[in-house]
């Protein structure tokens, strides 16, 4: 009877745990189908560009999908005592003191645990022609990888969104945020770079620090959220150099903070928020130890000064104690602060930071004008990012000052000082998008709600005085369908059919289907279909050239080209450079520029000087021969003679080798003007390598005589060119990369 009761018991409580099931509410539901389908939108438009074929995009993905394929081979160790001489041959890269990891490491460690789960990442070589990296399964990870992390920011930006104002925020902000052109342009298919995980930890910080001093929680979960805060500091700050705008901004923070609201729990989550984090950046190789010295940590520094002095004035009753802890502690830090600026203790932070601070600072130095998303940004920028939400920006500041909750103080700090670095830079508009879109959400939501609501009622109680009455509810009505219409245009439609062209969508789809740089060959002008050339071209030289040394001495194939090319002749060629994109050494680039601007007899003597076998151009042109300007080094031409300080006038003031004159004095070309030769740009060696490839290609010869390069391997074939697009007068964009051998005889 015992054994058949305890069946029977046993028998009835299984049955309690099988009748079990998750009770989600009817509103969670409908919750987690928006937020659902706000993910379905984001990943949606991120994968677009996979018509275009599986590629990394730009060119800074390849060089951290190189770190990682490194890293993943030799072992985390092996990356403190690595020297790269594949690039800035032949002294290479210290790659410890070069690049962030932090972002290289974590594709290693999702790698690691995706293989353990046994989740096959090799792709079918029929989707990509270029095998030597898609069957590696670590490149697959990478060119998906902004997938998984713009998830996983949407998810922060709601939790962050509906603290800042309820679920309606929270959605409305990851909606907002998924579809934001800025930020698709960095966490598109293939963007492998520090943005990803630099947006999401920052965003996860902000969350994090703000839940840390919440009086309302338990001191627990204070103490365990300011953890997360210092160790999601201390991993964006070993993944993305915008970390030094998070740390100060986060001082600053605090600092108002203490103004008015001091409690000994700001002064605990900001020590171990700081502590943590600075923990972990002195471990970091490329940071280490100098990184306490640099001056954008003096605030962090300063504020910490100010919460003990404050702390210390909450704990001391006696005036006169007080005055005098507070006297020897300021002595104390003002002498140890005078023996540091005596000594130079403290260093400033790398140029791109002051010139993304001062920007006025940046016409000093010409490599860094020349890159494109150094621009600064204009009114115009601004508004076809963000759209009618440049609108909604001071309305949602306005509605976070008037709330003054932690969190919204944080997120109004945050937005007015990243709108300042984004329209100090192109590049920097992903760091205002969050609180953009943050605080645009709830500038819809306080204006709406009551608007809303108004449409409800006879007579809405909007605050002591205020009043609708019934008879304003058209008004209202007309506002909220003029709202909504603002909205459908900038997120639906699109607002280019108003200035006359037609089968353009809205902006987050136009920027989201676009071609990788790779597949679309670079191009200003975007392909209706996949462009080969450097596809075809770099497989070609991985393929067929000689191996390059593995450390100086040695010989083997050394590439030269401009620098903008340097990551995909290393990574996907497979072959030495002399420079690439991370422009870490000037005087290379201007020996470059100088080269590509000098003859031949001159320029060969600086390719000896290197070993050089090769060198790679890129042009673009029309079929009639004329420079496109589309992409190509026809464009480039002015830079490589302004970085090495040449005037470029003097080798064309028209193009490279042509010059016009204005001749109905109107100082602007057009057709009636006269364009002569300008010998000394005729001579320089990238006007010969151009021309010499744009002739073969369209007639099957050349009037060019080359004496020390000898063609290698050109993208087209001779007279049988293959258009990229046709343009819409007619004429039809041809690109070409050619490589030549260099011949020292």
């Amino acid at each position: 009877m015992k054994i058949t009761d305890a069946l029977k018991k046993s028998g009835v409580k299984l049955l309690e745990i099988l009748s079990l099931r998750p009770r989600i509410s009817h509103p969670s539901l409908i919750k987690g189908a928006l937020f659902l389908l706000i993910l379905s939108v984001a990943l949606g438009a991120r994968l677009l560009s996979l018509r275009w074929g599986f590629y990394l995009n730009e060119f800074d993905p390849y060089f951290h999908y190189h770190a990682a394929r490194y890293i993943a081979n030799n072992g985390l160790a092996s990356l403190f005592s690595w020297r790269d001489y594949t690039g800035w041959y032949p002294w290479g890269r210290d790659m410890p003191r070069l690049s962030n990891f932090g972002l290289a490491l974590t594709a290693v460690a999702l790698y690691r645990i995706l293989s353990f789960l046994g989740i096959p990442l090799v792709l079918s070589s029929n989707l990509n022609p270029l095998d030597p990296l898609i069957s590696d399964p670590l490149y697959n990870l990478c060119v998906i990888f902004p997938l998984i992390m713009t998830a996983l920011t949407c998810l922060i930006t709601y939790f962050l969104g509906r603290e800042l104002g309820g679920e309606t925020v929270g959605l409305l902000s990851a909606l907002l945020l998924a579809v934001d052109p800025s930020y698709i342009d960095r966490t598109s298919l293939g963007w492998f770079d520090d943005e990803t995980v630099g947006i999401m930890s920052g965003l996860f910080l902000i969350l994090s620090f703000s839940r840390a001093m919440d009086e309302k929680r338990d001191f627990k979960s204070n103490i365990i959220y300011a953890v997360f805060a210092g160790l999601s500091l201390g991993y964006l700050s070993t993944s993305w150099g915008a970390a030094r705008y998070l740390i100060v901004m986060t001082a600053l923070f605090t600092f108002i903070l203490l103004l008015r609201r001091y409690t000994p729990r700001l002064l605990l989550s900001y020590i171990i928020t700081f502590g943590l984090a600075f923990s972990v950046v002195i471990v970091d190789p490329r940071a280490g130890l100098s990184f306490l010295k640099e001056t954008t940590n003096l605030p962090v520094y300063g504020v910490l000064l100010l919460l003990c002095i404050a702390e210390i004035s909450r704990r001391t009753p006696s005036p006169k104690k007080k005055a005098a802890y507070i006297s020897t502690f300021i002595i104390l830090v003002i002498a140890v602060t005078s023996i540091t600026l005596h000594f130079k203790i403290l260093a400033l932070p790398s140029g791109k930071y002051l010139y993304a601070l001062i920007p006025s600072l940046r016409s000093e130095n010409p490599l860094f004008e020349s890159v494109a998303e150094h621009k600064p940004s204009s009114w115009a920028v601004f508004y076809y990012n963000f759209g009618v939400g440049v609108i909604f920006i001071p309305v949602g500041v306005f509605f976070a000052a008037l709330m003054a909750t932690n969190l919204s103080i944080f997120m109004a700090i945050y937005c007015l000082t990243s709108i300042y670095f984004a329209s100090s830079m192109v590049r920097l508009n992903i760091l205002a998008s969050p609180s953009i879109c943050l605080l645009w959400a709830l500038a819809l939501k306080r204006v709406l709600s009551p608007l809303i609501l108004s449409l409800k009622e006879e007579t809405q109680h909007l605050g002591r005085k205020a009043r609708i009455k019934p008879f304003e509810k058209e008004l209202i009505g007309g506002l909220l369908i003029i709202m909504f219409a603002f909205f459908v245009l900038t997120h639906v439609f699109g607002t280019a059919f108003l200035i006359g062209i037609s089968g353009v969508g809205p902006r987050f789809l136009t920027r989201a289907n676009t071609p990788a740089t790779l597949s679309g060959a670079s191009l200003s002008f975007e392909a209706p279909s996949i462009v080969r050339d450097w596809i075809d071209a770099l497989t070609w030289m991985r393929e067929n050239l000689p191996p390059s040394p593995s450390k100086p001495g040695e010989s083997g194939t050394v590439v030269a080209s401009w620098w903008d090319y340097g990551y995909w002749i290393t990574v996907v060629a497979n072959k030495t450079t002399l420079a690439d994109n991370g422009t870490i050494n000037g005087t290379r680039i201007m020996e470059l520029g100088r080269m590509f601007m000098s003859n031949e007899t001159e320029a060969i003597k600086m390719l000896k000087k290197y070993n050089v076998t090769h060198v790679v151009v890129y042009v673009t042109f029309d079929n009639n021969g004329r420079d496109a300007g589309a992409g190509g080094d026809e464009g480039k031409w002015r830079w490589m003679a302004k970085i090495p300080g040449l005037d470029d006038n003097l080798f064309g003031n028209l193009t490279l080798g042509w010059d016009w004159i204005d001749s109905n004095n109107n100082g602007r070309y057009d057709q009636y003007d006269q364009v002569i030769r300008n010998t000394l740009g005729q001579n320089t060696v990238l006007y010969k390598l151009m021309t010499y490839g744009k002739e073969k290609t369209l007639q099957g010869y050349s009037t060019i005589n080359l004496e020390h390069f000898r063609k290698a391997y050109f993208s087209q074939k001779e007279r049988e060119p293959k258009p990229a697009i046709t343009l819409s007068d007619g004429t039809s964009l041809i690109p070409l990369v050619c490589v030549y051998e260099v011949v020292y005889d």
